[in-house]
């Protein structure tokens, strides 16, 4: 068949082109689609993420563009039987338990106190705290959740970089479907924020590769000597098996109310 399971990697090459959002009935569901074109693909291709359930088809060229839909409508049931794999999603409200650079935090909602979002140090187990109206707690906590990402990831970058005497031209936290960090030529180099829930060793990785790719844009001997430089060999595999074995669970905490 003329589908393909989409799969996550720490460094993969982003698809070109602006996304065109679209819908479609799979198995009596309406499902958001994403039609993409990407000249460097040879076919229309499907694909379902296997974490979020993101479903996209990606066209080679804009004369393919009109097609896209009706391919996708022709696999719907293998989008279906994607789509029924899908973790489910996890709502980052009161009383749910989420991890927190991989320790298990329950989220606690303190209305009558200020502060925003907080760990509390003094609770005899690990809580974050979340003061204001119970409706704002998911976004509350996304935002401090990507709030402290931002600030952990930018400052292990400039750590490491400092090791390598490289300097990357801009550090963005986003949550990217497909891979868990990228650098850009040009030296830019993006990490996905919801590291910030894995141990610090999985974070501190990530970061280390992106990095790495500021000397090597490939992943050569060369290339991984330096990661090896910057974190170790024995870190590197720790953090590739735990994003291999556990990585798909860190898409599953959402504010989204469904």
């Amino acid at each position: 068949m003329g589908a393909v399971k989409w799969t996550s990697n720490v460094e993969g090459r982003q698809e070109v082109a602006k996304a065109h959002h679209r819908t479609l009935r799979i198995a009596g569901q309406s499902v958001p689609v994403k039609v993409r074109l990407n000249p460097r693909a040879r076919r229309l291709i499907v694909k379902v993420h296997p974490s979020t359930g993101e479903v996209a088809v990606v066209a080679p060229s804009s004369r393919s563009l009109p097609k896209a839909l009706d391919f996708a409508r022709q696999e719907g049931e293998w989008i279906a039987d994607r789509l029924s794999r899908v973790p489910e999603r996890i709502n980052l409200r009161a009383g749910q338990t989420i991890p927190y650079r991989g320790t298990p935090h329950i989220i606690r909602s303190t209305p009558d106190e200020r502060g925003g979002v907080w760990i509390d140090l003094e609770a005899d187990k690990p809580l974050i705290r979340v003061s204001g109206f119970w409706e704002h707690i998911p976004r509350r906590v996304e935002d401090w959740l990507k709030k402290q990402a931002r600030a952990q990831i930018t400052r292990r970058i400039a750590v490491l970089a400092e090791q390598l005497g490289a300097s990357p031209s801009r550090i963005t936290v986003r949550d990217a479907a497909s891979r868990w960090g990228s650098c850009s030529t040009r030296g830019a180099i993006s990490v996905s924020w919801r590291l910030i829930l894995a141990p610090g060793f999985v974070l501190n990785y990530v970061c280390a590769h992106e990095v790495a790719h500021l000397r090597e844009m490939n992943h050569g001997r060369r290339f991984w000597r330096l990661v090896d430089e910057l974190v170790g060999r024995e870190e590197t595999e720790a953090a590739q098996a735990w994003l291999r074995d556990n990585g798909a669970e860190l898409h599953r905490y959402t504010a989204s109310a469904d």
